[in-house]
């Protein structure tokens, strides 16, 4: 029986933290992490992270890595975290399945 990853780093997500790190001279890292707030409850924080600490999870796609804390990861286990270009802007969006609702800015979550 093959498991589905606990999380997932899209190639496009993969290439647009590569040039974002390349840029600013830091490892290709991205940290995903669940705050409270946000418009339905909770909201998506990212940032570049210097390494990976005990006890996260890592996704690795083409060499970029994507690290989620524990407490983080019950919130969004099973999902993928994409970069996406459209006529409102480019952004990180995550397609998450344990999210009940959004928001229409799709940075904001409630389950």
């Amino acid at each position: 029986m093959v498991s589905e990853p606990d999380i997932i780093l899209t190639e496009s997500a993969a290439k647009r933290v590569a040039a974002i790190a390349g840029r600013q001279s830091r490892p290709a890292i991205l940290r995903l992490a669940v705050d409270g707030g946000g418009c339905a409850g909770f909201t998506y924080k990212f940032e570049l992270a210097d390494n990976a600490e005990a006890g996260d999870t890592v996704a690795e796609t083409s060499g970029v890595k994507l690290v989620v804390d524990p407490t983080s990861l019950d919130l969004v286990r099973g999902s993928a975290v994409d970069f996406v270009e459209d006529l409102g802007g480019a952004a990180f969006r995550v397609t998450n399945p344990n999210a009940a609702s959004g928001c229409g800015c799709g940075s904001s979550f409630s389950v």
